[in-house]
């Protein structure tokens, strides 16, 4: 248990200072912006992308990784479904309620996994990326726009959003470079690892600084709703799936791990572009935020006993 929290203080210390520089204006708000930008579209794919490059990926199981994660989150995703239909729940929130219950923030993740397990919690975390993210991502738009703005995305839309997304790419480009049976030159590596080792401070500043004290304020239900789901509901069957399958050690508990982040930031972006209830959205960010210094521990326990 202290191992937990060992790893996952510093990683809610970081949260806080974003939030501290941000209220106090220890730094400029146009500062924010560029450093999001340069994080998401830079620093964050040049981690995921070494890591996954240079990763030996058959030591891994990788095929039931991959079901608990998805199958933990299809449930949560249908416990609420058939929750909007009983309460009979408005569009524009079920879309920003599932979003929130559904995608989470890798920043975080790769944070928490990195200093529990090191190089083979990087690994995990961005195998889990890989075969989550995508689906996640493409389950969002359709949903957002089904739900918010009423009108189906097309096969063109859903391809299109994939492919400006940083963080999939890199990814997925890691592990075509993985099976190619190449290996990275010592002076790439080296500038991707440097670039990695900037980006996760960097994202978990933002993350702070990005939390919106009024909309949590004004949270009621549906908040509370998306942050069982997201994350207590939805880590304990990871657990109770991953278990039924046989994982153990670092993959079981990473995989808890990374279905027990908080929703993540640009979830409030995709709310507002798409006809979501994006207040709604920024209340379900900063509350699953706050209460995962709390439930991440928690679950992480349960995992390790």
């Amino acid at each position: 248990m202290q191992s937990v929290f060992t790893a996952l203080v510093p990683i809610f210390a970081l949260i806080l200072m974003g939030f501290v520089l941000r209220q106090r204006k220890m730094l400029a708000d146009e500062f924010w912006l560029p450093c999001e930008t340069l994080n998401y579209y830079y620093m964050f794919p040049a981690l995921m992308f070494s890591q996954v490059a240079k990763a030996n990926l058959a030591q891994f199981p990788v095929r039931p990784i991959a079901i608990a994660i998805l199958g933990a989150v299809g449930t949560g995703a249908l416990v609420l479904y058939a929750w909007r239909i009983w309460s009979r729940q408005s569009g524009a929130v079920f879309s920003s309620v599932i979003q929130g219950a559904l995608r989470p923030n890798t920043y975080v993740g790769v944070a928490a996994a990195a200093a529990m397990y090191g190089s083979v919690g990087l690994t995990l975390t961005s195998i889990s990326i890989a075969v989550a993210i995508p689906l996640l991502n493409v389950a969002s738009i359709i949903i957002l726009m089904h739900y918010g703005s009423g009108g189906t995305p097309t096969s063109r839309q859903i391809v299109s959003a994939l492919l400006k997304n940083p963080v999939i790419m890199a990814v997925l480009l890691g592990a075509l470079f993985n099976v190619s049976g190449l290996s990275l030159p010592g002076t790439l590596s080296n500038l991707l690892a440097i670039l990695g080792a900037a980006s996760l401070p960097l994202g978990l500043l933002a993350v702070g600084a990005g939390l919106d004290m009024k909309a949590a304020k004004e949270a009621r239900g549906p908040v509370l709703q998306s942050s069982f789901i997201k994350l207590l509901l939805v880590p304990l069957l990871t657990l109770w799936i991953g278990l039924a399958l046989g994982i153990q050690g670092p993959a079981l508990t990473t995989i808890v791990l990374f279905n027990s982040l908080p929703c993540t930031p640009s979830a409030y972006i995709m709310a507002k572009l798409l006809g979501g209830d994006h207040r709604l959205s920024a209340g379900i960010i900063t509350v699953q935020t706050a209460l995962a210094a709390i439930t991440m521990p928690l679950v992480l326990f349960i995992s390790h006993w």
